[in-house]
């Protein structure tokens, strides 16, 4: 799913009513119509709906669904707020509310005493819509603010009012509806996706109205969703006489004393993710712990007994992942710097590789193109250095993606992987119960055993992301958020690449 800027949402809008052809009036119905179908199959008619409405459009999709739940029987009290100049389509719309004579209408100004809430009701917002561009203040920032002290139930049409589609560094929060569900059209807003709006956002839905495919196909965006259709595409076929050489040998350099649960981890994730062959570089204390928990790996021992100090012999290997539970001693920074130096296949760089890295910037050089880093929001921040919020720490993803030639991989609800093109991809897959040590070394082992079959590293991180958090959601499905833990996903994984090959 591609996501725009909001004016390139209007243009998508106008570019449909013209050339579908569709007046702008159907277009608002058919959206209202969308959004009141959520609305009956969610809620029962037993509480009350109260609908405050702006005087722009997104006002008149708010009025158009009160007409249609006042149709269903619901009891709808509509607040049409006095702030500006209505729009043709919210006046339609008002005009056939009045008409029906189903629903409560009242407007309302600076002034006006604002109406009762009770913790019962659901408030419906539809002040503003995507194209606000400054801070609300005055008299509808005031009824914003009152919303959010009385109302026990927030439903937000297309997005939060007060809410700027894209960065919402310097914007007012106290004048900004805080939403339950956000019920927005056709695509989602860049702000959805960043922790500081979910307050706001609440929970998302899109609902798509149709609008001209065409524009759509024709109008590029560097932000999208990852689909399970280009997953699927993404992934190798299995011949007949296909054998583990065809399908790659991974070296996973991961484990130090106290942190060889992370080797294991990386490691079958790695196998399980479909690489042919899987080397585990372990310190030589680890040998026996790898030959008893994990006896399909191979074993390539350190010199040092208890951490990574240098890489083997490279030629065997298609893929290499470095990073899970090799602390950060000297010795294994010197390690990571003769690999950096030596490496000519594809790589996945994680966790204490990462921390390792951030400590030696000049080594940011030494990347080779198109290694796959993969680090939550702690190692970025001492990668590229501290970001007051999300949003922030978003640009220096891409600034950075772009600068070392590397894809960035950013951990969190809404994975975000940045390419060196400047292209963007947020994941969609996945839930709170991944929040558990361990998951990480999981993703890190899938990408590198895809790398290890052939993928390119863009598609690699794509697909490895998409699955992991696919396998996340089995895992929940048959446990709970609470109770999932790592190892969990890595035993999801065949379900989760079952799960995207049933599109076949």
């Amino acid at each position: 799913m591609k996501i725009y800027d909001a004016v390139r949402v209007r243009e998508i809008d106008n570019y449909t009513i013209m050339k579908e052809p569709v007046e702008s009036i159907d277009l608002m119905e058919r959206a209202a119509t969308r959004l009141a179908g959520w609305y009956v199959r969610h809620f029962n008619t037993s509480r009350r709906v109260v609908i405050f409405a702006g005087p722009g459009n997104n006002g008149g999709d708010a009025l158009a669904m009160a007409r249609l739940l006042a149709e269903s029987q619901f009891r709808v009290d509509c607040y049409l707020l006095g702030f500006g100049r209505i729009s043709e389509d919210c006046a339609i719309n008002r005009d056939r509310l009045l008409s029906q004579g189903r629903a409560g209408l009242e407007e309302i100004g600076e002034g006006d005493i604002l109406p009762e809430i009770d913790s019962q009701d659901v408030v419906v917002d539809g002040i503003f819509g995507s194209g606000l561009s400054r801070k609300v203040t005055g008299f509808p920032g005031n009824v914003i603010r009152y919303i959010n002290e009385k109302a026990g139930m927030v439903i937000a049409i297309d997005i939060p009012s007060g809410l700027f589609g894209e960065d919402n560094n310097g914007n007012d929060y106290a004048s900004v509806i805080r939403a339950d569900y956000t019920l927005t059209f056709q695509f989602p807003f860049l702000s959805f996706f960043f922790d500081s709006n979910e307050p706001y956002v609440g929970r998302w839905r899109v609902h798509d109205i149709k609008l001209h495919p065409r524009i759509i196909q024709e109008t590029d965006t560097p932000y999208r969703t990852i689909e399970k259709d280009e997953v699927l595409a993404m992934l190798p076929g299995r011949k007949r006489f296909s054998h583990k050489g065809t399908f790659g040998h991974a070296l996973i350099i991961s484990g130090c004393y106290g942190m060889m649960g992370a080797a294991l981890l990386a490691g079958e994730s790695c196998l399980r993710g479909g690489a042919g062959l899987v080397t585990l570089h372990v310190p030589r204390f680890g040998y026996n712990i790898i030959q008893t928990g994990f006896p399909e790996a191979l074993v390539s021992m350190d010199q040092s007994d208890i951490l990574f100090s240098a890489p083997p012999e490279l030629s065997p290997y298609s893929a290499v992942g470095i990073g899970p539970g090799i602390g950060c001693k000297q010795n294994t920074g010197k390690g990571l710097k003769q690999l950096l130096e030596t490496v000519k296949i594809p790589m996945v760089i994680d966790a204490d590789g990462l921390n390792i890295l951030s400590e030696h910037p000049e080594w940011y050089k030494l990347l080779p193109e198109g290694t796959i880093l993969t680090p939550h929001p702690k190692e970025f921040d001492r990668l590229a250095g501290e970001s007051k919020n999300s949003f922030q720490r978003h640009v220096k993803q891409r600034e950075f993606s772009r600068k070392h030639n590397v894809i960035v991989v950013l951990k969190g609800a809404y994975t975000g992987i940045a390419t060196p093109d400047g292209n963007y991809w947020f994941n969609t897959s996945g839930n709170p119960g991944m929040a558990t040590g361990g998951s990480g070394d999981v993703l890190t082992g899938l990408i590198t055993g895809l790398l290890a079959q052939g993928l390119q590293p863009r598609e690699a991180a794509l697909a490895g992301v998409y699955l992991h958090g696919l396998a996340g959601d089995l895992a929940v499905h048959e446990s709970s958020e609470e109770a999932v833990i790592a190892s969990d996903l890595m035993r999801q994984l065949g379900s989760a690449f079952r799960e995207v090959r049933k599109m076949k």
